[in-house]
Formats: structure tokens, C-alpha cells, sequence
């Protein structure tokens, strides 16, 4: 009698064929948008780009029409956005406040979202609303504290070592030379107390 280890052994060594993609059709279309919207916060156009990929993957496997496709995408997209299931307006505000209050940078935030398709226009709208809510100093506060620069340091021993790292670290995150020149060199009984 073969031992069941043995085959379970056997089963695991050989690789996996990937399955082929599902045709595509709307209703298909549909649920994987809804499913993706459940897990997912998006804006319209990376719900098209994630779309699009199951799409192209159905063309190339079972060579349908990709034309007819992209029109159920479209359509799709209108429908969503009619329903107030994708919304780019309230995906903006709540991303740039999140990033903010994480010690974002305002080229990082506007990079971040010009990259998941948001307008340009409504991304510097949204910005100088979460601006005024959390500066860009104190925004680079909250970084240096997280990432325990300059006054935030674990051994303030080793801070005047570390000063040109701390400061190339704050612009790698996106803020000026003037704030993170602040920050670094900053007295720790002038700045906030450390969490």
C-alpha cells in the first residue's frame, strides 16, 4: 500500500499549469470590477487599466474582439461612476489626507495619485485642503519622527555623524532643503515631543 505522504510529495513537485483566462463577456466584466471595487479603493482609471489587463489576456487566449471589449469597459466605467461606485473626487480627498498625516510630502502625494490617474487639477485642489490641516513642516516632522532623523534619533550622540544622511533621507522623501534643514537641525525642546 502506497504511504499518502508519497503521493502528497509528488503532487507538490509538479508545477502547476495557470488556467486559462475566462472569455470575456459584460457580465463578467461586471463582477470582476465589483469584486475588485470591494477590495479595493480606485480611481476610474486604474479600475480600466485592471479591466483591460483580463481583457487583453482573453484576446490573446481565445481571440475575441478586443474593440467590443473596450467598449464594455467604457460602459462599465460610465455606469460606476454614475452609481457613485468609483469616484475620483472622494478617492483623492481621502488618499492625500492619509498621506499627509503619514508625513508625506506634497511631490510624493501628487506623485502618487498623478500616477493612479487623477487629475492634475484636482489633485493640487485636494492637496492645499490637507495642507491646511497639516503643513509641509509639520508633515516633514512626522516623517523625521518616524523615521528617527535628526532630533528623533535613538543615540543623539551620533546626530551631527548622521546630519548629511538625515538631510539627503528628507529629500528622497520630497521636501524642500530649507524645511528638512529645519527639521534636522531643529532642537528637540522646540519640536514636538517624540510618540
Amino acid at each position: 500500500m502506497d504511504d499518502p505522504t508519497d503521493r502528497d510529495t509528488e503532487r507538490r513537485r509538479e508545477p502547476r499549469k495557470p488556467k486559462p483566462p475566462r472569455k470575456v463577456s459584460q457580465r463578467y466584466l461586471e463582477n470582476a470590477a465589483l469584486h475588485y471595487l470591494k477590495r479595493y479603493a480606485a480611481t476610474v482609471s486604474q479600475l480600466k487599466r485592471v479591466l483591460m489587463r483580463r481583457v487583453d489576456r482573453s484576446v490573446k487566449f481565445h481571440g475575441t474582439d478586443r474593440a467590443e471589449a473596450v467598449g464594455w469597459v467604457d460602459a462599465l466605467a460610465e455606469k460606476l461612476i454614475r452609481n457613485g461606485l468609483v469616484n475620483d473626487r472622494t478617492y483623492a480627498e481621502t488618499r492625500v489626507h492619509s498621506l499627509r498625516a503619514s508625513g508625506r510630502s506634497a511631490r510624493v502625494i501628487t506623485q502618487k495619485l498623478r500616477m493612479k490617474g487623477v487629475a492634475a487639477e484636482l489633485v493640487q485642489e485636494k492637496l492645499a485642503e490637507a495642507t491646511q490641516d497639516v503643513s509641509e513642516d509639520a508633515a516633514a516632522l512626522i516623517w523625521a519622527r518616524k523615521k528617527r532623523l535628526g532630533p528623533y534619533r535613538r543615540d543623539l550622540s551620533t546626530r551631527a555623524d548622521h546630519r548629511q544622511k538625515d538631510l539627503a533621507a528628507l529629500a528622497r522623501a520630497g521636501f524642500s532643503f530649507a524645511i528638512a534643514k529645519r527639521i534636522i537641525d531643529g532642537n528637540a525642546d522646540d519640536l514636538p515631543p517624540r510618540d
